[in-house]
């Protein structure tokens, strides 16, 4: 119990600090997109930032069939601990680059290549970390032990958000920020990223991994499973875009759309995030006893009902508390689909090709849909039609709706119990 304890812990740790290190770009784009993008529009620079943000995205689903073949064929524990030391290059070569001034075109193209470099490692990452999670939870508390891949995701951006306050508060004044001080959290995330590789080196294997025999290609192996596969597309496609209109979206919303200043977006964006990790667990085991299809089946339905209005109440808040409380709101949604997605993907494959299985469908539906959640949504603001954003996001979760309601329920049905023996 104590091992699995500490390699739940572990596991779970490195996925905070991977996605810390993705999450940073998003939570300091305020600052220093006009240090890569040049000119005098502050939505057009946000437009460019995104736009990087949107393409960093393309590179998970390369990044899924790498790590995955890696994990399937040579173990869970060597595709998280690579994926990990990726993601640290990519942070490294961000909090060096010079600006747009100093070395003109060359600036825009290294922080591209570095967002290429991360969303190869994100790739890689969520099934790696998804898998390892599920296989080393017991069975009657998977629901429970997975969703924690969820609070260290959720915390990673509330971690990039506390450097936010504390640099924003106490260390730089804006200008500062803006000049170099968005630096700082970069080079933080790099040692970070160094950590978690140490740490992930003396991780132990799954049983289910070192009982698999076969040990061929993963990604040839996923084509005898096309309805598993497209099964999580469709119940990725309207959770993903969800959850990116709460976490990297929302902040700029609050700011360019409510009229929040940068400290009541970033205290409210915070918060909200500190609610979502502790809904993680509480419906995570819920699914444990009710079941995952129940929670998903909430997602879709309250998801496709009050998007618009949500998002539309938002837009008309101008007192921060009001604010905190609708994007509350919106999570108490949004999180029956985060807290259980990843062990239901988990659930739906078996051992040789799990990893592949859970990463290469899940990282197209993000990037074709959470990864252009923030570009899409500027795109619509900047044609003033920002409302058209919001029955998009509707549209999108009602199509996964109607994947839940056509799924089975993974708790009964799961490929992970089935190879457990006796």
């Amino acid at each position: 119990m104590a091992r699995r304890l500490r390699a739940i812990l572990v596991g779970s740790l490195g996925n905070l600090v991977e996605w810390y290190d993705f999450y940073v770009y998003s939570a300091f784009s305020l600052y220093f997109a006009q240090s890569f993008f040049p000119g005098d529009d502050p939505l057009a620079q946000m437009l460019s930032a995104a736009g990087v943000f949107a393409l960093g995205f393309f590179m998970r689903p390369i990044g899924g069939a790498l790590f995955g073949e890696i994990g399937d064929r040579h173990g869970r524990r060597r595709a998280l601990t690579l994926s990990v030391l990726l993601m640290c290059l990519g942070s490294l070569i961000v909090a060096a680059t010079p600006t747009y001034a100093t070395i003109g075109e060359a600036a825009p193209a290294l922080l591209l290549l570095a967002r290429l470099l991360q969303g190869l490692s994100l790739g890689g990452e969520y099934g790696s970390s998804a898998t390892y999670l599920s296989e080393m939870a017991e069975p009657r508390r998977r629901g429970f032990y997975s969703s924690f891949q969820y609070v260290t995701l959720i915390g990673g951006q509330l971690l990039a958000l506390l450097v936010l306050l504390a640099l924003q508060s106490f260390v730089f004044t804006p200008q500062e920020l803006r000049a170099y001080g968005w630096r700082v959290p970069f080079a933080i995330g790099a040692a970070l990223a160094l950590f978690a590789f140490v740490m992930r080196r003396d991780l132990d294997e799954t049983h289910a991994f070192a009982a698999t025999k076969a040990r061929r290609s993963a990604l040839a192996e996923l084509t005898a499973f096309p309805r598993e596969a497209l099964t999580v597309v469709g119940l990725t496609m309207g959770g993903t875009l969800a959850f990116y209109v709460y976490t990297t979206y929302v902040q700029k919303f609050l700011k360019l759309s409510a009229g929040l200043n940068d400290a009541q977006t970033t205290w409210v964006s915070a918060g909200s995030l500190l609610f979502a990790m502790c809904l993680q667990p509480a419906y995570g085991a819920l699914s444990d006893r009710i079941g995952r299809r129940p929670l998903l089946l909430a997602f879709g339905a309250l998801g496709t009902l009050f998007t618009v209005p949500l998002m539309n109440a938002l837009h008309d808040a101008r007192d921060p508390w009001i604010a905190f409380a609708l994007v509350c709101a919106g999570w108490l949604i949004v999180g029956a689909y985060t807290s259980i997605n990843a062990v239901v993907k988990a659930e739906l494959f078996p051992a040789a090709v799990r990893v592949t299985g859970v990463a290469v469908p899940y990282a197209v539906a993000v990037s074709a849909f959470g990864g252009s959640a923030e570009y899409v949504a500027l795109w619509f603001k900047n044609a003033g039609h920002e409302s058209g954003f919001y029955w998009y996001a509707t549209a999108v979760i009602f199509c996964s709706l109607l994947v839940y309601a056509s799924m089975s329920d993974t708790k009964t049905t799961s490929r992970i119990d089935a190879e457990r023996p006796e």
